[in-house]
């Protein structure tokens, strides 16, 4: 593992930052929501849920924010050619910073995971410790798709404006505050049928589309771990929902098909299949373009 030197470096460099240490301290208080919904249906288990909420939105932001840098600040800064005077691969350098830098910035945050832990057996009881490990390993595999996509858009920009634009503009505000009100566009645009959230038609082209961003993977795939239902949204929100007599805009498969009449692709192992796909892909259009690419 060549790569491994850069990647202590990156980690370093992160891991001593404020930034991700005023991440680590942010996601205690805002993971902490208790809820009836939620204590109803997993007892001493909700702590294992916070996990999940502290997954939304805060999270990606800062896991963006200190990713997005990480080579175009380098090009831009001149300190890029050090980097390449390494005896590295371009295809080790893209390693060695995504593999830094998750370590970097999931390291501080399992420590506030560890906090949660401690408020809710205080709070609660004792939670399933497997369950628990389950979901904070699954938010390790969403922090490094996080850090996958902002390290190959960053390899791929010329500029930090650029970087800066798709990432916070494409990446979290599409794919993350704005995706579910975007999917449901495009299967209008697709199928000419307009989306009733509140009695959405049951359609597999659908309910894909809403699960295929990263946050919205992570979702279906913690919720799996869960056992409260398949759905790409808020684990309370997908309680409610279920609940009789209880009708929200959230879509959720369990309330819209039949049993037996769920699409294969719409499984939750799916789910972490699109998560894992977060990874993959974007790395190797970096590796394809950054290897081919002039950074002098």
């Amino acid at each position: 593992m060549r790569w491994s030197p850069l990647a202590r470096k990156e980690c370093r460099s992160i891991a001593t930052s404020r930034g991700v240490w005023l991440l680590a301290l942010l996601l205690v208080p805002w993971a902490y929501r208790p809820s009836y919904v939620g204590w109803d249906a997993l007892g001493p288990n909700i702590t294992v849920a916070y996990v999940q909420v502290a997954a939304e939105l805060l999270l990606p932001l800062g896991v963006l924010l200190l990713s997005y840098q990480s080579i175009v600040g380098e090009r831009t800064s001149g300190s890029i050619k050090f980097v390449l005077g390494l005896p590295l691969t371009r295809t080790d350098i893209l390693l060695g910073k995504i593999v830094g830098r998750t370590a970097g910035i999931y390291g501080p945050v399992c420590l506030s995971f560890l906090a949660l832990a401690v408020i809710g057996l205080l709070s609660y009881g004792v939670f399933n410790p497997l369950l628990f490990t389950g979901q904070v390993v699954l938010t390790g595999v969403l922090v490094l798709a996080l850090v996958t996509v902002a390290t190959s858009v960053s390899a791929l920009a010329s500029r930090t404006v650029t970087a800066v634009a798709i990432v916070f503009v494409g990446v979290y505000l599409l794919l993350t505050l704005l995706w579910t009100t975007i999917a449901e566009s495009l299967f209008t645009a697709i199928t000419g049928t307009p989306v009733n959230p509140y009695s959405p038609p049951a359609s597999g082209l659908l309910f894909l589309l809403v699960r295929l961003s990263p946050n919205g993977a992570y979702h279906v795939a913690s919720n799996w771990l869960l056992g409260v239902g398949n759905s790409a949204a808020n684990y309370a929100n997908v309680l409610t929902k279920l609940k009789p007599a209880t009708n929200t805009n959230i879509l959720v498969v369990d309330a819209t098909f039949p049993p037996h009449q769920i699409p294969w692709y719409l499984q939750q192992v799916v789910g972490l299949g699109i998560l894992l796909a977060w990874i993959v892909i974007p790395l190797a259009v970096a590796r394809y373009r950054f290897s081919r690419g002039d950074l002098a």
